[in-house]
């Protein structure tokens, strides 16, 4: 491999450390359009962890007929019992916590709307009782000391609603964290955020009572904005930052999303900034090698292509 490491110059009023949410293994697999094998999906959580992740998504324990791709989660998770980091799987309802329950997950997470639209298609709910059904999986999981997150799509623009306004996201965020979720991710599931509009979202959720240690970033890279909508939300003190190794996966319920921003190009940014994330970018940069060859075909992180073009 070619290149290396950036420079490091640190900039002010920026967190000393980040804690990246890795979602490549279930946001980013879910959307194949084969199923990765199970052995294949082992590895790379492994590879992932040896690169130095602390929170890997591992998989959804969803019902197979709506994201087949994950239908291996009951083989998948005991195939990861001596992996340190932690491993948040996805539960869509109160069937889905059972079994992941069942597994030994300790770490879990409920996917919400902030639109209607979406809400409708993606959960075949309004909003409302998207949030009725999460309520009595939020309240068992945390009965069984199990840490939640509560994933918030569409913060920031909607394919059928356009833009949404703030005042409507912090609504349905402040209802998330009501349920009893430890940690609420904001997604701009396709793409249409702008630095401004994210420090305006997390200002408004910290008038209305929302700590910013609780919230965590999820962007997507279709207008080439993730970089700088992350960095906003730095400057406003997150630290905590969803990214997809090798820049997998989107939305599939969300046609004009693409992909989610690259792990490794989110490290080569933090790393030239000084801050700490625990990950060596060769090892997390080969491990999406690995997985483009796997795939069958070239990871679009430009991190990756960068560091791995041969001379």
């Amino acid at each position: 491999m070619s290149g290396g490491l950036p420079m490091t110059v640190p900039a002010p009023g920026l967190p000393a450390r980040v804690r990246i949410h890795e979602v490549g293994a279930r946001d980013g697999l879910q959307n194949e359009k084969t199923a990765v094998p199970t052995a294949v999906k082992a590895e790379f959580v492994h590879r992932l962890a040896a690169a130095g992740l602390t929170t890997i998504e591992a998989t959804s324990f969803v019902h197979p007929k709506w994201v087949p791709q994950l239908a291996d989660a009951e083989e998948l998770f005991p195939l990861l019992g001596d992996v340190t980091a932690a491993l948040p799987v996805l539960v869509p309802n109160e069937r889905g916590l059972d079994r992941a329950l069942a597994l030994g997950a300790t770490r879990i997470a409920v996917f919400g709307s902030a639109t209607e639209t979406f809400a409708s298609r993606n959960l075949n709910r309004t909003v409302a009782e998207s949030l009725a059904m999460f309520e009595p999986v939020v309240a068992r999981a945390k009965q069984e000391d199990a840490h939640v997150r509560g994933y918030l799509s569409m913060c920031f623009g909607d394919p059928w609603e356009g833009p949404v306004p703030v005042h409507q996201v912090v609504r349905v965020a402040k209802a998330l964290l009501d349920l009893g979720c430890d940690e609420l991710s904001l997604g701009d599931t396709i793409g249409v955020a702008t630095p401004g509009h994210v420090q305006a979202l997390l200002s408004a959720l910290n008038e209305e009572g929302v700590a910013t240690d609780r919230i965590g970033v999820h962007f997507h890279d279709t207008y080439g904005q993730a970089l700088s909508n992350t960095l906003a939300a730095l400057q406003h003190g997150v630290t905590t930052v969803d990214a997809s190794a090798g820049g997998l996966g989107g939305c599939p319920y969300a046609k004009s999303a693409t992909g989610n921003l690259a792990t490794e190009d989110l490290v080569w940014m933090l790393d030239g900034l000084g801050i700490e994330t625990g990950v060596d970018l060769a090892a997390l940069t080969a491990t999406s090698v690995w997985m483009a060859e796997q795939l069958g075909r070239p990871s679009p992180s430009r991190t990756v292509r960068a560091l791995s073009h041969k001379e």
